[in-house]
């Protein structure tokens, strides 16, 4: 087992570098689940309530699927929410009566969840598990989801695509929000001010932090809007809404990069609706 990340003061792992540069699929998987095992502690401290206990939040401008219905009715089916963290979205399905599997990298992101699905009561099926390779039968799924979950950190994201389609039922839907691919022209600061363009939108080179020894911890992929069409429709799946939410009036929560004032002027998520044929 890997030593544990150091972390900086803030509690989040530490970088001893920053780069833009390509890394295979494995690379991206070890990197990113140990990223998250060391990081969960911070995360939920500074995003936890926001994020809810049993909530379903799609992104930071504060859209909730209780107000989208983009699943749409939930109750009774047999739901897979893929990149669940500590797994608030899907106690909020398991409350709405859905059957839900639950997965994540992380085992830190794990542990919170199983302690939150004892202090609710509300207890979804959590398993340890790749996108890349999901643990489910053929058409076991009836709907899929993943709110800023694991996409954004996967090297082959066709193939991830191609994977919730295999599990879906004809006729399933998988919603996904994802980073918006317009934010990556921009430097990550919620302040209106920065809105300068630092980089190219084209640009799908990787963003890598590294170790000290400089071996990568932290990776994540950009897409173009495009890109994520066309590996949406290779995947077998029809794309019926691209979903850009607007930032929820009376929402005063600072995100990383998301923030009210951002908010207003430039689309931070993106959500893919996304349904396989029967």
């Amino acid at each position: 087992m890997p030593a544990p990340l150091p972390l900086a003061s803030d509690g989040y792992p530490l970088a001893g570098g920053v780069e833009r540069r390509e890394v295979s699929e494995a690379e991206s998987v070890r990197a990113n689940r140990g990223w998250w095992d060391a990081a969960a502690p911070a995360y939920l401290a500074e995003h936890g309530a926001d994020l809810g206990d049993a909530d379903f939040l799609w992104g930071p401008e504060g859209l909730r699927e209780a107000d989208a219905r983009l699943l749409g009715d939930v109750a009774g089916r047999r739901v897979l929410e893929v990149g669940c963290g500590s797994a608030p979205c899907a106690r909020w399905l398991t409350a709405a009566g859905a059957q839900v599997v639950a997965l994540d990298l992380s085992a830190g992101m794990l542990a919170r969840a199983r302690e939150l699905n004892a202090s609710t009561g509300l207890s979804p099926t959590l398993l340890q598990a790749d996108i890349g390779a999901l643990p489910l039968a053929d058409h076991s799924v009836d709907l899929a989801c993943s709110a800023f979950g694991g996409l954004p950190f996967v090297a082959d994201v066709r193939g991830a695509l191609a994977e919730v389609a295999r599990v879906l039922r004809p006729g399933g839907r998988f919603v996904a929000s994802v980073n918006h691919p317009l934010r990556w022209p921009f430097p990550d600061s919620p302040d209106p001010a920065d809105l300068t363009v630092v980089g190219s939108y084209f640009d799908r080179t990787p963003y890598v932090e590294t170790d000290g020894a400089g071996t990568v911890v932290y990776v994540e992929h950009h897409r173009t809007v495009g890109d994520w069409v066309r590996d949406v429709v290779a995947a077998g799946f029809v794309l019926a809404d691209l979903v850009e939410p607007e930032w929820t009036p009376g929402r005063t929560e600072t995100w990383g990069q998301w923030s009210p004032a951002r908010g207003a002027l430039v689309p931070g998520t993106l959500v893919l609706v996304c349904d396989l044929p029967r």
